[in-house]
């Protein structure tokens, strides 16, 4: 599985990232900031945000106007496959459910569609293992 998270964590640039909160104190928000300092181009997928981390909000997936490598969700397990849905709309290759999140239709149809398809782990606390 080490190898299987490398690859991936390697070959992604940009991240949208759904659920980002503006609230520092949120894992998410912190998370993202990690990402941002190691060089991946963050993207807040965020309805009530405009900016997070002095980047464009975007109210869902499909309105990124530009490719997107992997999506990382802090969102509720529930609320999973319809992420998958989007990822797979923009040709996402990776769906990332954070620690905690599992979703097996997600999966099941981000496999499907050959995506690379990770869950219930930490992006931060795996590139920290790089």
């Amino acid at each position: 599985m080490n190898d299987y998270i490398r690859q991936v964590l390697i070959s992604a640039h940009t991240i949208a990232i759904v659920g980002l909160s503006d609230k520092p104190n949120r894992p998410s928000y912190q998370v993202a900031q990690y990402l941002q300092d190691h060089g991946y181009r963050i993207v807040p997928v965020n309805p009530l945000a405009n900016e997070i981390l002095g980047e464009k909000s975007y109210p869902k997936l499909s309105d990124i106007p530009f490719k997107v490598d992997l999506v990382d969700v802090f969102r509720r397990p529930e609320e999973c496959l319809q992420v998958a849905q989007e990822a797979i709309e923009i040709e996402a290759q990776a769906l990332w459910l954070q620690l905690g999140i599992s979703n097996e239709d997600a999966k099941d149809l981000a496999l499907k569609h050959h995506i690379h398809f990770i869950e219930n782990m930490c992006i931060k606390i795996e590139h920290t293992h790089l």
